[in-house]
C-alpha cells in the first residue's frame, strides 16, 4: 500500500517545472537527519508525492510526482564542487540518501499554503505543524483532498 509525501522544494533551484521537462530526478541534497531518516527508512518505490514549492512568494502545492526506487546514496555529497558535499561523508559509509521519483502531474491551480492552514481538514498536517521539514509525511485523506483542489476548473 503506498503512503503519500510532501517533498519541499524551492522553485528557483528545481520546481515542478524542471521535474516536467526532466522527467525524473534523483531528488538529492536531503541535509537534515530526520528527513534522510524518513527517504532511507520509510519512503518506497510507489509512494506517491506532493511538490511543494516553498521560500517562494506564494508557497504552495504545485503538482505530484511517484517514488520509483528504494533509497540510495546522494552522489552530490562526494563531489567537491557541489553546494550539498559533506566532507565527513564516504562511498564507503554515505550520511545522505536520495530517492528517484519521476514526473505524474503539474498542477494548473495550486493550493497556497495559506489556504492548507484556513482549512481545519488539514490540522493534521505536520506542513501546518512542523512546516520546517523537507519530506513530510501526508494522511491519505489530506492527499486525496488536496489533490481533488488542485484539479478544480479555474474559476
Amino acid at each position: 500500500m503506498p503512503q503519500y509525501w510532501l517533498f519541499k522544494t524551492e522553485p528557483d533551484t528545481y520546481s515542478i517545472d524542471d521535474l516536467k521537462r526532466e522527467g525524473r530526478c534523483g531528488w538529492e541534497g536531503i541535509r537534515n537527519y530526520q528527513a534522510r531518516n524518513r527517504l532511507r527508512d520509510e519512503v518506497q518505490a510507489g509512494d506517491q508525492v506532493l511538490i511543494y514549492h516553498s521560500s517562494c512568494s506564494v508557497p504552495a502545492v504545485a503538482g505530484l510526482a511517484k517514488v520509483v526506487d528504494k533509497a540510495k546514496a546522494d552522489p552530490s555529497q562526494f563531489d567537491p564542487q557541489s553546494p550539498y558535499f559533506d566532507p565527513k561523508s564516504s562511498p564507503d559509509n554515505p550520511r545522505w540518501v536520495l530517492v528517484d521519483i519521476v514526473w505524474q502531474e503539474s498542477f494548473a491551480r495550486t493550493l497556497p499554503l495559506k489556504s492548507i492552514k484556513e482549512d481545519p481538514s488539514y490540522s493534521h498536517m505536520e506542513l501546518v505543524n512542523r512546516s520546517r521539514l523537507s519530506v513530510q509525511h501526508v494522511p491519505q485523506h489530506c492527499f486525496q483532498r488536496i489533490v481533488k483542489a488542485c484539479r478544480l476548473p479555474h474559476d
